[in-house]
């Protein structure tokens, strides 16, 4: 066996999932790249995304407290990429996308993403370099030919991940199981975690 080593204390060890956050700025549709997103509650279903006070998204947030979280495909990447890279405060972003408008105003949704979701904020915590913002879903809008199921196919959505230090994106790949199921044959019947 190898022996393990400390690789520091760097937080951009994990892939995240891409995404990109839809604010209303000023009356205009903004966007920024973001990947620093996990789902935090079940119900009612909530999100928390990291946002730098310096950007412009920020603002936007706490100003209407809405916005949106959208899930582009991997034919998206350069766009939004771009998003991450052109400040809302001296680029007007808000023709990039085919745009629509589900229950909330200020939460603009990207059309041509295989999934966007509305959220009110519910609450924030500011931290040292960055504020949590949690946010409660209102609804989440799709295709029919993005599910399977009814659920949303990942292989037909086709997003990607970010990865740091590297600064990269990833496709998804196959998949390799099934959560609630593979670990049954080692289960002990014991409750709880």
């Amino acid at each position: 066996m190898s022996e393990r080593i400390n690789i520091g204390n760097n937080a951009f060890i994990l892939p995240e999932p891409q995404t990109i956050l839809g604010t209303m700025l000023d009356g205009k549709a903004n966007f920024m790249a973001l990947a620093w997103i996990t789902r935090l509650n079940y119900e009612p279903c909530m999100m928390g995304i990291a946002v730098n006070p310096r950007n412009a998204s920020h603002r936007a947030i706490r100003e209407t407290g809405q916005f949106s979280v959208n899930v582009p495909d991997v034919d998206m990447v350069a766009a939004t990429d771009y998003v991450g890279l052109a400040s809302g405060k001296r680029t007007d972003k808000s023709s990039l996308f085919d745009v629509h408008f589900g229950k909330l105003e200020s939460a603009p949704l990207i059309r041509t993403c295989p999934l966007s979701m509305e959220f009110t904020l519910a609450d924030s915590l500011d931290l040292p370099t960055n504020t949590l913002f949690i946010g409660e879903l209102v609804a989440a809008w799709t295709e029919e030919r993005y599910l399977t199921d009814g659920c949303v196919d990942i292989v037909k959505a086709r997003p990607f991940t970010l990865t740091m230090p590297d600064n990269r994106y990833w496709a998804v790949g196959e998949q390799v199981g099934r959560a609630w199921h593979d670990g049954k044959a080692l289960h002990t019947g014991k409750s709880g975690k």
